[in-house]
């Protein structure tokens, strides 16, 4: 399993396994990773565990900005022994094992199956969102990206990952739960096409195709 080493001035303050499709990382409370500490950003940066056990480090409009091995970082995929730097905080990336090939045993050889390209099982239809009222009302967002965060840091921030079975919205961080069709969003939810997410005073629609 993917694990994270954070030091100080050479000392080890913590260790953390990345056992979480999404660990936030940032000096408020709430954050999956606190480090309290003014260079740190209220919702500093979050970590996205992908598929095969690929971890991924965005950061979220940080005011002192996330370093990935010296450069700056907006979204960065990280290899076994990358070191992150927030601040004066230190943040040593370990790959470990994958979960699946760590668990896997000898077992008696069964006829091969021919799978689906993978591109069909990963394919998930074009997606977009549209703001209906604040103010970016009638703007509209198209979801290229695997993962797209929405909102403004401090008040109410948002994702949309998408993965084979579609797009689904997690809270990242904030003072105020987001909502999809009224209802208060505190773990990872799949999106339908036309529904209506509030993130704050902003209200937006998600459309699909």
């Amino acid at each position: 399993m993917a694990k994270l080493t954070v030091s100080s001035d050479g000392v080890v303050i913590k260790e953390i396994e990345l056992s979480k499709a999404r660990t936030t990382l940032g000096r408020r409370p709430y954050n999956d990773i606190v480090i309290d500490n003014l260079a740190v950003s209220g919702e500093h940066a979050v970590l996205l565990l992908l598929h095969e056990g690929q971890v991924t480090i965005e950061d979220l409009n940080s005011t002192n900005g996330t370093y990935v091995n010296g450069r700056a970082a907006r979204s960065e995929p990280l290899v076994d022994g990358d070191l992150i730097e927030i601040g004066r905080y230190k943040i040593r990336f370990e790959q470990g094992q994958p979960a699946a090939l760590a668990n896997a045993v000898a077992a008696p050889a069964t006829p091969a199956v021919t799978a689906p390209p993978l591109a069909a099982m990963t394919q998930a239809p074009n997606a977009r969102v549209r703001v209906l009222e604040g103010p970016a009302a009638g703007r509209e967002a198209q979801l290229v990206k695997e993962v797209t965060t929405l909102g403004k840091p401090g008040i109410a921030v948002v994702s949309i990952t998408r993965r084979a079975d579609g797009y689904a919205i997690a809270c990242v961080g904030g003072q105020v739960l987001p909502r999809v069709n009224g209802r208060e969003v505190d773990t990872e939810l799949l999106l339908h096409d036309q529904d209506l997410i509030e993130l704050a005073e902003t209200r937006m629609q998600f459309l699909l195709g």
